[in-house]
């Protein structure tokens, strides 16, 4: 059989530890056989990054825009003790939150669902997307880790000089931790509209979230600047299309997704969605079912798995033990990018074979056919329980029977 042709290269981010290995299995057994993968490859595990002084990170974001699409495997962000297992130069920051802030974009995380694993929140029925803002806040925050008495002061000072603010932050009187975060009305216009146009797309409520009765000038500026978006640019659509727009605190928020249904948007700060999209995979089923795609206002896609690096899985593999890891989500990270990769180049097999890669993903599970992280999830009679690269091998099976 033919390989599929590609046009236009997709930005291949290859990552860390366990995904790393996982992402080699899925390029081997579910891609190479039926795509003649045209990719731009930038190697984001840490120690390239640490040998690039994490420039190679930034090279790949700027990849993005010139091709539009990227698919990235997950990634380090290292600690204290990461500094120490690796050898670090310097304590990297976030590669998502570096890639964020180049693209300027909206991270929309949706569960893989199906009907032999039933949501632990027993009324859900419906998979609820998080839309999260992928800019600032305390990805890109300053720290420091204050070591004396004294005292912090928050100044801003404008481009001709003038200081405009200047207020006491605190007064230490023992040692303590300091930290400044930012955004901008620009970014969070974009995180907006990005939510309003996704909403209208699907077809589904959005809900947003901060806490502004706390957070008086930080959090009310995101609510004001939603507010007045949708009023003026997206409200008549709305009404149009029997969809409605609600804000809330994000404490009220989480009491109502509990007891909702699910089937809507819930839009979310860069911190809040980080925490409360986890929160949604794993009530869903497992952190590995959790689809992510990032979307920029021009029009750029960055696809990836929502978990991390399943470390511990790692060392095992390191020692030669067999592993269960849960692969879904970072295949459905490659069809994702491959099929706006076919829509964006016309390539109507590309956008096919990315639909048959995910149905073929879901009916070897439905069929109990399984990585061990979802024995105890499913509601089936029957279960097989795989290793991670069998769990692969079976789905290349169902999809050659497709």
């Amino acid at each position: 059989m033919a390989k599929i042709q590609m046009r236009t290269p997709i930005v291949e981010m290859d990552g860390d530890e366990m995904t790393r290995i996982i992402w080699q299995m899925i390029k081997d057994e579910l891609i190479a056989p039926f795509i003649d993968l045209k990719s731009e490859y930038y190697d984001l595990g840490l120690v390239n990054r640490d040998a690039t002084d994490d420039q190679v990170t930034v090279d790949a974001a700027e990849a993005i825009k010139k091709y539009g699409v990227g698919v990235k495997c997950a990634t380090i962000t290292p600690n204290a003790q990461r500094m120490t297992e690796y050898n670090l130069k310097r304590m990297y920051k976030s590669p998502n939150g570096t890639i964020r802030a180049i693209l300027d974009g909206t991270v929309f995380r949706t569960p893989i669902t199906m009907s032999c694993i039933k949501p632990t929140v027993r009324t859900w029925v419906k998979p609820i997307t998080i839309a999260r803002h992928a800019y600032g806040d305390i990805y890109k925050c300053v720290e420091y880790r204050v070591p004396t008495p004294g005292k912090a002061v928050l100044t801003f000072t404008d481009n001709e000089g003038k200081e405009l603010y200047n207020e006491v932050v605190f007064e230490y009187k023992t040692p303590g931790v300091l930290m400044g975060m930012h955004n901008r009305d620009d970014s969070i216009a974009s995180f907006a509209r990005a939510c309003f146009e996704y909403a209208i797309s699907i077809k589904q409520d959005l809900w947003f979230s901060t806490k502004d009765t706390i957070s008086k000038k930080y959090d009310h500026t995101f609510k004001d600047i939603f507010a007045e978006i949708f009023e003026n640019e997206y409200k008549a659509k709305f009404d149009e299309l029997g969809i409605t727009y609600f804000y809330t605190l994000i404490d009220d928020a989480v009491a109502r997704v509990i007891r909702s249904e699910g089937g809507f948007i819930w839009a979310c700060k860069n911190y809040d969605g980080d925490v409360m999209s986890d929160m949604v995979a794993t009530a869903f089923g497992s952190l590995a079912m959790m689809t992510s795609v990032l979307v920029s206002p021009d029009g750029n896609y960055e696809y990836e798995a929502a978990h991390g690096t399943v470390t511990r899985h790692y060392y095992k593999h390191l020692e030669g033990e067999e592993t269960s890891t849960n692969s879904m989500a970072t295949i459905f990270a490659w069809t994702g990018a491959l099929r706006k990769r076919g829509e964006m180049d016309g390539i109507a097999e590309l956008v096919e074979y990315a639909d048959k890669m995910e149905a073929a993903s879901i009916k070897a599970i439905m069929d109990g056919y399984m990585t061990k992280d979802l024995k105890g999830l499913c509601e089936l009679d029957e279960i097989h329980v795989l290793n991670t690269g069998d769990f692969i091998k079976k789905v290349r099976e169902y999809y050659e029977a497709m």
